[in-house]
């Protein structure tokens, strides 16, 4: 119906749950177990001094234990999608499944609990009895209508949020997608006639959310097995549908389709043909949820309703309603404040959050892991993608908001925009240390320069440029290039209006450009012709003559090319006396922390007088992140016990900078483990000049430094912001093909950053 959890095929699907290691969870360890000293505190006898303030004060569990922000995902295994009812052992693989799924998208922690009681009222009591154990309970795969009664009845009995994903997760993502649906077709909730099949668990929840978001009971007519659900029948009759029941002559699915707006079906493949279609409103909406196999299929509701908005179940057509859009969110909403309840406000809350998101401009993360995908809002474009990670802080802020303003949070937070920052922070790895640099980008309002403006990454990052309120884009490109592709990516941003557009075919500053090209170039070869040549085609010499005229504050290129020949150009038009190019420092975010790593780019072989400056000017972007640089020369030599030349070149550095007072901490040379590991730094070398782990990696060469930073990227999943170019008083930076929007953002509020104040 609405996760996708169809088998791709059989022999991967198994290795997956087998290998390296059998199932899809573990448990690690949070606190340090490396001595009796750890052992004491994590047991006996510190232990006791925990439970000791959580007995005086039950509130304080969360503040000591892991209860704050552990579920519980409970099945039987009566219901499982799909599969139907296989028994709780035989469901461990999806409520695993779901457990990595809270994890992967919420961070939240999750033990999958199977219990084999078929009997609701005591799968119940068992289900009540766990609270003690968790912050909130995630009911899953329940049969209907056993469902409702174990929900109620925990509900009844808990004072921790009890949600049943199967109904009220499928409701709150139908709901989105519905309020979307009539949005593209122009229709009110209000005003709809809906036709639903399936009266279980899910059916029951969708109907129910849509009145609640206007759509008139009256409105609604509910099918089954048995055909329509009418007053006065009793086969297969249960208090939820009975709900629905209407008082009307009519019998089957086929008799009450005449007009409907907007069909919902969550029952089984076929149930809906092609004919019944025909029948109903001018632009229909039809949610297929059936899965795997839909009720129609998309090809066959084109056929006899082109106009008609699809929705399936199914993750290969547009339009997939996923629980996983929901139910991570909400949890990390009702957790965040203590939330006593998932109430309906809430549930409301993370339907507009939702619907609200996919009419946004999309992230640029989520076009990157849908690539080829067109997720522009409209007819195919109804409701988010999960992998995008704006959905945290919009959903679980709109969560959050509803239940303090509701009165079920018992740890209100005092402040809703920081709290949706730190979930920002947490999803975006970069933007807790870009933070500082960023307030600064906002208050500066630079001019930035993009050489490569055609770029979807550039256009993207120009966009968040501008809701950020970072700078001011510029962008070199063709106008209609740059028109066409913002419509394609559904970027709300127009040239012209947003930001200014530099045209390398037809600007009427191109004389201007070439001339002062000419005159910068004229004694090294360049005739007039060869500089109106170059600034017809080469974008990043037309945007360092930007900067160098005054029209921009600072460039950036490097979306494509080799990184020196890019440097070339900027060395010509903005280096002086005063600007030369000192190294490329790349800001790693590891687990550990941030790293950065220098020189990455610029110097093959640096001299002891190019590492000197290379330390200098490292120091001072270090201090922009709001860090103080502990800055490690590296080399295979370790405080002079070889005579190599990297050691060589490091210890006359280390000279030069010791021939004049520094306001940075540096120390070498020393091989890369004892920078990071100050017990092995005590222990080879106890007169070091810095303690703790050193922030910045020096390297003697290119090659070791690139490497160094590939190998962070690739094996420590590190984060890569830069690389910098230092030296050139951040009026250009050259980034690296593989860089990403979100890097591209960061980058532009580097060179945001006023010039005068950073070299």
């Amino acid at each position: 119906m609405t996760e996708d959890r169809q088998t791709p095929s059989r022999h991967p699907a198994l290795d997956y749950h087998e290998f390296p290691k059998p199932g899809k969870l573990e448990i690690r360890a949070t606190k340090p177990m490396a001595n009796g000293r750890d052992l004491a505190r994590a047991y006996s006898p510190g232990v006791a001094e925990a439970c000791m303030e959580i007995s005086k004060s039950p509130v304080e569990v969360s503040r000591y234990t892991a209860r704050g922000n552990l579920v519980a995902v409970v099945s039987n295994g009566t219901a499982v999608l799909g599969l139907g009812n296989i028994g709780p052992l035989a469901s461990k693989p999806v409520m695993e499944g779901k457990a990595v799924l809270f994890k992967k998208f919420a961070n939240i922690d999750c033990f999958d609990i199977e219990v084999n009681e078929s009997d609701p009222v005591k799968l119940a009591e068992i289900v009540a009895s766990l609270e003690p154990t968790f912050g909130a309970i995630n009911l899953e795969d329940i049969k209907a209508p056993d469902c409702f009664i174990v929900e109620k009845l925990c509900r009844e009995k808990m004072n921790i949020p009890v949600f049943h994903d199967d109904q009220h997760g499928t409701a709150i993502v139908v709901g989105a997608a519905a309020t979307n649906a009539l949005h593209v077709v122009g229709k009110k909730f209000e005003d709809i006639k809906i036709v639903s099949t399936g009266g279980g668990a899910a059916g029951i929840a969708c109907l129910n959310m849509l009145l609640k978001l206007g759509v008139k009971r009256e409105n609604v007519w509910l099918c089954d097995l048995d055909g329509l659900v009418y007053q006065g029948r009793t086969t297969q009759m249960t208090e939820q549908k009975a709900a629905y029941a209407q008082a009307s002559d009519l019998r089957t699915l086929d008799q009450v389709i005449e007009g409907a707006d907007l069909f919902l079906g969550l029952s089984g493949p076929g149930v809906l043909k092609p004919e019944m279609v025909k029948k109903m409103a001018a632009k229909p909406v039809i949610f297929a949820l059936a899965n795997p196999t839909p009720e129609i299929m998309p090809d066959q509701v084109r056929a006899v309703a082109p106009d008609a908005i699809i929705a399936t179940g199914r993750s290969d057509y547009p339009n997939q309603v996923n629980n996983v859009l929901c139910f991570p969110f909400i949890f990390r909403g009702a957790l965040d404040v203590g939330a006593t309840e998932i109430n309906d406000a809430m549930q409301i809350g993370c339907v507009e959050g939702i619907a609200a998101l996919a009419r946004a401009t999309t992230s640029a993360e989520a076009a990157a892991a849908y690539e080829g995908e067109n997720l522009t809002f409209g007819a195919e474009y109804l409701i988010p993608k999960p992998f995008d990670p704006r959905l945290l802080a919009t959903v679980a802020g709109a969560v959050a908001k509803a239940a303090m303003e509701t009165g079920v949070a018992t740890r209100p937070l005092p402040d809703l925009k920081s709290y949706k920052e730190s979930l920002n922070r947490s999803v975006f790895r970069s933007a807790f240390i870009m933070k500082p640099v960023f307030e600064v980008a906002r208050a500066a309002k630079q001019r930035i320069i993009f050489a490569e403006g055609e770029d979807e990454r550039v256009l993207r990052a120009a966009q968040a440029m501008l809701e950020e309120g970072t700078g001011k884009p510029i962008l070199i490109g063709r106008p209609d290039v740059v028109e066409d592709r913002c419509e394609k990516f559904g970027l709300s941003v127009k040239p012209g209006r947003d930001f200014h557009l530099v045209n390398p075919e037809h600007d009427d500053r191109f004389r201007d450009y070439w001339s002062t090209y000419h005159e910068l170039m004229q004694r090294r070869g360049v005739t007039p012709d060869l500089a109106k040549a170059v600034m017809r085609t080469n974008t990043t010499a037309i945007a360092a003559v930007a900067v160098h005229r005054g029209d921009a504050d600072s460039m950036i290129c490097g979306t494509f090319g080799q990184y020196l020949w890019h440097l070339n150009y900027i060395e010509q038009i903005l280096g002086d006396a005063k600007r030369q190019p000192q190294g490329a420092l790349s800001l790693m975010l590891i687990e550990q922390g941030p790293l950065f790593i220098a020189d990455t780019h610029v110097f093959p072989e640096p001299t002891a007088e190019q590492v000197a400056a290379i330390a200098v000017a490292a120091a001072r972007h270090v201090r922009r992140f709001g860090l103080e640089p502990r800055i490690a020369l590296c080399s295979q030599s370790q405080f002079g016990n070889m005579q190599s030349r990297s050691g060589q070149t490091m210890r006359d550095a280390i000279a030069l900078l010791d021939s004049v007072p520094r306001d940075f901490a540096y120390e070498g040379e020393m091989t890369l483990d004892l920078a990071l590991d100050p017990a092995l730094r005590e222990r080879i070398f106890p007169n070091a000049r810095f303690e703790g782990a050193a922030n910045v990696l020096l390297f003697a060469n290119a090659d070791a430094a690139s490497t160094a930073r590939n190998m962070l990227k690739t094996c420590a999943n590190g984060l890569e912001v830069g690389p910098i170019l230092m030296g050139m008083a951040n009026r250009a930076h050259i980034v690296t093909p593989t860089i990403t929007a979100r890097g591209l953002l960061n980058i532009s509020a580097l060179a945001g950053t006023p010039v005068q104040n950073y070299g």
